[in-house]
């Protein structure tokens, strides 16, 4: 947790210095504070007594924690207290007289009773900015549970996605919560930079929610609607725009093909041994593709019945054209290995205790990110962190930069 001294190059962050109080829990919250963290800033994880909920998500579990609740919470300083109790609320306050962000993801007003709602914030704590996350924003959906879920139902990604014949289906990962986490973390990364260049030094609050989030996500679906008025249907693995885009069976299992343009086109069909069908006045433009793509699958689909997805794989692969297998999360880890990603990484110094866990995607070249602090365990850093509260002046006193304890780093 310390930010004092002047590290070296090396083993500088980019938000060193900046300290996060995150009131969050479950996932699009403490995601956001996680990249935060993993960027050096001093993150410390303020939880109720009982601690977040997804410590007791499981299976699958590590030592006795959801791997739920260690996926998103590394790099952090663990807290317990009770807003309800009067000096677990003083601690609290402490925490955000020396706190530059301030993130939680409580129902709307559920803050108002303890003084944490965005107008005290800023009548008490000018300088903080206030990220609240919520599942369908402070006006009409302000009594709705933020449930990732509900979200991809209500946002019509649930019914976009599955077969045409078949049942809406849900993604296989609470896609909305970490889409929300990802625009929470932009949010406060811009006001951060705005604050820095402003007169007053003033924060700001930033709102983030699921739905807005997830019909953002939804990208060229939901401007589809928007921009043309065209109200998108499943399509299974098929692309509305593009053909071919999927998956396609082969001699021993399917392989995923994506075509984005003629050229692309042309050399899928010469490989395939068709090249004929590059002229083809049916398949000639991405418009016309698309619109005779039940007769391109069956010349497709005879092609590649002659090998295997790995041959077709290593095939395309060396003439340019985008291909995958589909892998299981096993499989996709180790594929990220042999491609040299280097996705898990040991998470905790050295000498104290470690866990595997998945990387940040962010490289940076000057001031990586670093990986110093398992996920902690409920109330763990407590004493560290009342000891940093009794070193470190309130933010606006004479007090340079914010220090912490080693240990929550």
């Amino acid at each position: 947790m310390s930010t004092t001294g002047s590290p070296t190059l090396a083993s500088r962050r980019p938000l060193d210095g900046v300290v996060v109080a995150d009131f969050s829990r479950v996932l699009a919250g403490p995601y956001a504070t996680m990249l935060l963290a993993d960027m050096g800033a001093t993150v410390i994880k303020v939880e109720s007594p009982q601690g977040d909920d997804t410590r007791q998500w499981r299976p699958p579990e590590r030592d006795g924690i959801g791997t739920y609740y260690l996926s998103v919470n590394r790099n952090k300083s663990s807290i317990a207290l009770d807003l309800a109790d009067e000096d677990d609320l003083r601690t609290a306050y402490a925490i955000l007289d020396r706190a530059d962000v301030f993130v939680e993801n409580f129902k709307p007003g559920g803050l108002a009773r303890f003084g944490l709602d965005p107008e005290s914030v800023r009548e008490r704590w000018p300088h903080l900015i206030h990220a609240s996350v919520t599942g369908f924003g402070t006006a009409g959906g302000a009594s709705m549970p933020g449930y990732d879920l509900l979200v991809q139902g209500m946002s019509g990604f649930m019914h976009v996605t599955g077969h045409p014949d078949g049942d809406p289906q849900r993604a296989g990962v609470a896609i909305f919560d970490v889409v929300t986490g990802l625009h929470t973390a932009i949010g406060v990364l811009a006001a951060l930079l705005e604050r820095q260049g402003s007169e007053d030094g003033a924060g700001q609050h930033v709102a983030t929610n699921l739905l807005s989030s997830a019909l953002s996500g939804l990208v060229n679906q939901t401007t589809g609607y928007a921009a043309a008025g065209d109200n998108p249907q499943r399509l299974g693995n098929d692309h509305p725009s593009l053909y071919p885009y999927g998956p396609f069976p082969t001699a021993d299992q399917d392989l995923i093909i994506c075509v984005g343009n003629d050229g692309q086109f042309a050399r899928l069909v010469e490989t395939l041994g068709a090249p004929g069908l590059a002229e083809d006045p049916r398949f000639t433009s991405v418009r016309l593709r698309n619109r005779n793509r039940d007769e391109l699958r069956e010349l497709m689909v005879a092609a590649l019945a002659a090998g295997t997805a790995d041959h077709w794989f290593e095939r395309l692969q060396a003439v340019g054209v985008p291909c995958a297998p589909i892998l299981d999360i096993a499989q996709g880890v180790r594929r990220a290995e042999d491609l040299g990603l280097e996705p898990v990484v040991q998470v905790g110094a050295e000498g104290t205790r470690q866990v595997p866990l998945i990387r940040n995607p962010v490289a940076f070249s000057r001031t990586p990110v670093a990986y110093p602090k398992a996920p902690p365990h409920l109330d763990e850093d407590a004493a560290d962190v009342r000891t940093w509260l009794a070193a470190t002046p309130v933010r606006g006193d004479d007090a340079g930069t914010s220090p912490a304890s080693e240990a929550a780093r």
